[in-house]
């Protein structure tokens, strides 16, 4: 017998169980309270991992407009016919099961007519997986060919793109047919039943670019490109995120100004059903348009420019001589934007690179400034005191430098000529012995003080470093030779190794008209205040009363009766202006370029320009006074026209 009697109440065993029992009891409250009470936010979280999802929309982007409010960039509607998967559901399922019977029934088929030596142990099924996308593709299909009807369209889709639809974009809708004009839009929304359980077909609407002027300043507006939201932009609560496309600058103010154009992400947050498919929408914060940017350019000029320019390759630049603001800025060839809006068929991006017309030729590419460079170095003789306003040289045609022959561009000459008609007539001999005489050096160092060596820093991306202000030290670097006089000669007349882009040598003549050796260009419009506080951070030119007034007359003479720039005429507008003629050799052939720079009226500076036009065959026979000069005449007779104060004609009462 038991040593213990087992009804008494001092039994161990009942003692022990009931000590387990009371401590699992403990732990057992003690959970549930913390799940309850204290783990509950951890426990809501998993829960909303799991059951719901979001959605971001980003918001259009900001308008674009010229100065005086022209809008030079905007939104239109981009229509979509797009279906939602989950509408589609009840139909994949139907036809699922249709495609697996015929499936199962075409295995079948084989097995029975398999030799049963070779049959398999057991009749093979299809593959569900096969049937489920064969099913829904069948099905997007069907709709696909009833918009192509009604559109008259030959749209396709393949099933690669809804399969990464259905992977990773679920919840939005699945595009059928984008980008659809106008006219399909209309025959669409009639045709179309509204009720979304008849037809699932939706007409969904986003935004795209719109530039009502086409290709004006096309390389300066620049495009914007449908780009997935980087990782940092979604937000990390583990909650599953689903996206629109947002519109990123690519090239142009469009890629400068990004942030300040893009518009403001909303989002929708939904409940959804185990299969991931929506069930009820819990929350809604509406996108918001981007800010508004106004830019410098005038759009008037800048037609202008375009027309005059024609289909000849160049740029033209205009600047505003106190501001440093852009008020034209054209490159050709160039390229429609709306042709890249709401992206660049392939067809497009092939004959844009075909013609060269990717390239922004005001400041991705640079040039030998040719003459137009002279004005730099008559500015850096006087200031060296190596000649003088009265300094004279004989002008035959012909200029030796050791053992070789350099030619002014004046077969027979220019006969006796000073600092002023060398600049009126651009005589090469003038600035071929002047430059010798100051050397290189001081040649360098004044296209170094105007600032050639560095970029503008203007608001446009990918400006070119490739700038080239050759001294001895240079040349030693780059080419492994010591430098030689002729290479001083061809420095002096704006050639050689000597290459700066279209933009500088605007901000160059802007400097000269204002006085100053820098100007900082912008294409953001200034307030007057602002415009009143501009300091382009460079120095006085630094030239006597006596000097800066020769350099001015010879500019002046320059457009006159007899100057190489006399195209440029305007009667009772006065201009200075420099012509320039420079050899080149691009893409294997050698061109010539023409230039011509300028600013006016010559009494009161206002607007400063450069052009320059690239021949692109050896054939072509370009001169800065005949082919630059009457472009920029256009220009300067369309600021009379929209500024006739600041042109100096006084405006009807």
């Amino acid at each position: 017998m038991s040593q213990y009697d087992v009804h008494k109440g001092d039994n161990p065993r009942i003692l022990l169980f009931f000590w387990v029992v009371l401590i699992a009891s403990g732990a057992l409250i003690i959970g549930l309270a913390w799940s309850q009470l204290i783990a509950t936010n951890e426990f809501k979280e998993i829960e909303k991992r799991q059951t719901e999802r979001r959605i971001l929309k980003p918001g259009p982007r900001g308008d674009i407009y010229d100065r005086s409010g022209k809008l030079l960039v905007g939104n239109r509607p981009h229509y979509s016919a797009a279906v939602y998967l989950d509408d589609l559901r009840k139909e994949f399922r139907k036809e699922f099961v249709l495609v697996r019977n015929a499936a199962d029934e075409a295995l079948i088929e084989i097995y029975q007519n398999t030799p049963i030596e070779e049959r398999p142990d057991q009749p093979p099924i299809a593959n569900r997986s096969d049937c489920a996308w064969t099913a829904r593709m069948n099905v997007i299909q069907r709709y696909l060919d009833q918009i192509n009807a009604i559109t008259g369209r030959e749209d396709t889709l393949s099933q690669s793109k809804v399969m990464r639809h259905f992977n990773e974009k679920l919840l939005l809708p699945l595009p059928l047919v984008e980008d659809l004009d106008p006219d399909d839009y209309a025959r669409l929304i009639e045709q179309l039943h509204p009720n979304p359980k008849i037809s699932p077909i939706r007409i969904h609407t986003d935004t795209a670019r719109y530039y009502p002027y086409g290709s004006a300043a096309s390389h300066t507006i620049g495009y914007v490109q449908s780009v997935s939201p980087e990782p940092d932009e979604i937000p990390s609560d583990g909650i599953k995120t689903f996206t629109f496309k947002k519109k990123r600058g690519k090239t142009g103010l469009e890629r400068h100004f990004d942030k300040h154009l893009s518009g403001s992400t909303g989002l929708e947050m939904w409940r959804v059903d185990p299969l991931g498919f929506q069930d009820k929408r819990l929350e809604i914060i509406p996108p918001k348009q981007g800010e508004d940017l106004i830019t410098s350019i005038d759009i008037d000029l800048q037609l202008a420019a375009e027309t005059a320019i024609g289909e000849r390759t160049g740029a033209v630049i205009a600047l505003d001589v106190h501001t440093g603001e852009v008020l034209t800025i054209a490159s050709h060839p160039n390229y429609d934007l709306n042709d890249l809006s709401p992206f660049i068929p392939r067809k497009t991006f092939d004959e844009i690179n075909e013609r060269g017309a990717w390239l922004n030729r005001t400041l991705q590419l640079s040039y030998p400034p040719g003459s137009t460079f002279k004005l730099l170095t008559s500015i850096a003789g006087l200031r060296a005191g190596t000649f003088t306003t009265e300094t004279e040289h004989d002008c035959q045609g012909v200029y030796r430098v050791g053992n070789r022959i350099f030619r002014c561009h004046s077969r027979y000459g220019h006969g006796v000529t000073d600092l002023a008609g060398a600049i009126e007539g651009s005589c090469n001999v003038f600035y071929y012995s002047e430059g010798l005489r100051m050397g290189i050096d001081v040649i360098s160092a004044e296209a170094i003080r105007f600032g050639l060596d560095q970029k503008t820093g203007i608001e446009v991306p990918y400006e070119t470093s490739r700038l080239v202000v050759p001294t001895k030290e240079w040349k030693r670097e780059k080419i492994g030779a010591g430098w030689v006089p002729g290479d001083t000669a061809n420095t002096a007349i704006g050639q050689g190794f000597l290459l700066v882009t279209p933009l500088q040598m605007a901000t160059v003549i802007a400097s000269i008209a204002r006085g100053e050796t820098r100007t900082q260009p912008t294409l953001k419009a200034l307030s007057r205040e602002e415009g009143m506080q501009v300091n382009h951070g460079g120095e006085p030119i630094g030239l006597t009363h006596k000097q800066y007034q020769t350099l001015w007359d010879g500019m002046q003479r320059v457009i006159g009766p007899d100057g190489t720039g006399r195209l440029v005429q305007i009667d009772g507008f006065p201009i200075a202006g420099k012509t320039g003629t420079a050899d080149f050799r691009a893409h294997g052939k050698d061109v010539n370029l023409a230039w011509f720079v300028g600013f006016a009226p010559a009494d009161n500076p206002q607007i400063a320009l450069a052009v320059m036009v690239e021949g692109t065959s050896s054939s072509d026979s370009y001169h800065g006074g005949s082919t630059a000069g009457p472009i920029a005449k256009d220009v300067f007779l369309k600021f009379i026209e929209k500024y006739p104060e600041r042109a100096g004609f006084k405006t009807a009462q």
